[in-house]
């Protein structure tokens, strides 16, 4: 019996070359919706936002230049330099509270304690949480007539108080308190995947040369973990910054506007007191406060790359 020699068949070239610039253009042809959902939704609505705050839109759209004068008014709002105030006080309370606890529960996790699994998913089980029911579980320990200040009493203590939350001087506070519940654990993740990410034999030469452990940590390990820090300060001042879920549910920005927010400003005049055009301006001055940290960290991230 003969054998015959069969040659395989071969794509023909118009074929192949039809072939590989399908290939080539396949991962663009599905990634462009993203991305064209992502360039009008974000960056398209951030440039109509600062266009509507250069012009004297009220409860409609208006294509009226108005200069700068929404921002002049914003300067001029009381309640908007105390927003910026209260902000001040609570992301920079916020920001050093959470670090310093993150550190610290990243350093006594890093110990090798028993049972590491189970206490380390009890301080980050708050981040599952949304900030509105954070917000309004504080909102019922606060309360004077629920939470804490009625147990102490009910307790014999009657002349406690504790009214923050009904105080116009310390509602503030209350955010302070309820936001460094809820990040302080992630705070900690972040910490203690940078310790585990440190070479051990660094630690082994130090305790060799009789370093103690807390100048390990203080002199070795933490000047170490400096992205970490950037990172951490990065996240948490842009939840500062952005915070009105938890506003919203804890003080509803009272008594009056004592604890109110940029973020919380922005929604009430732009939404409900129709002043689109000074709810936008507010919106671009807090886009100015993220971009004014964040600006100058990535700058420094790429220039040390370099």
């Amino acid at each position: 019996m003969e054998h015959v020699l069969t040659v395989p068949k071969t794509k023909s070239a118009p074929t192949r070359s039809f072939v590989d610039k399908l290939q080539n253009w396949l991962p663009k042809i599905v990634l462009a919706p993203t991305m064209l959902v992502t360039v009008v939704c974000v960056y398209g609505y951030v440039f109509w936002t600062a266009a509507l705050s250069l012009t004297n839109s009220r409860f409609l759209p208006s294509f009226n230049f108005a200069g700068l004068v929404q921002y002049e008014k914003l300067m001029e709002n009381d309640r908007w330099v105390t927003s910026i105030t209260n902000l001040g006080i609570f992301g920079l309370l916020f920001m050093f509270i959470v670090i310093v606890l993150g550190v610290g529960l990243a350093i006594f996790l890093d110990q090798n304690i028993r049972q590491e699994g189970a206490i380390r998913t009890i301080y980050l089980y708050p981040m599952a949480l949304s900030f509105i029911v954070t917000g309004t579980a504080w909102k019922w320990i606060l309360n004077p007539g629920l939470g804490i200040e009625k147990m102490v009493r009910d307790w014999g203590f009657t002349e406690f108080e504790f009214n923050w939350l009904v105080n116009s001087e310390m509602s503030v506070y209350t955010l302070v308190i309820a936001a460094v519940w809820q990040s302080s654990g992630f705070v900690m993740a972040m910490f203690l995947a940078g310790l585990r990410g440190i070479d051990s034999s660094i630690i082994k030469a130090a305790q060799i040369d009789g370093a103690s452990l807390p100048s390990i940590y203080f002199k070795i390990i933490l000047p170490c973990l400096r992205p970490v820090f950037f990172s951490a300060v990065i996240i948490t001042s842009h939840i500062a910054i952005k915070s009105f879920d938890l506003v919203t549910a804890l003080t509803a920005g009272g008594p009056g506007y004592s604890s109110d927010l940029p973020a919380l400003f922005m929604y009430a005049h732009s939404f409900t007191r129709g002043q689109i055009g000074l709810g936008a301006a507010s919106a671009m001055m807090m886009l100015a406060g993220i971009l004014a940290i964040l600006v100058p960290y990535l700058y420094s991230e790429l220039r040390e790359k370099k």
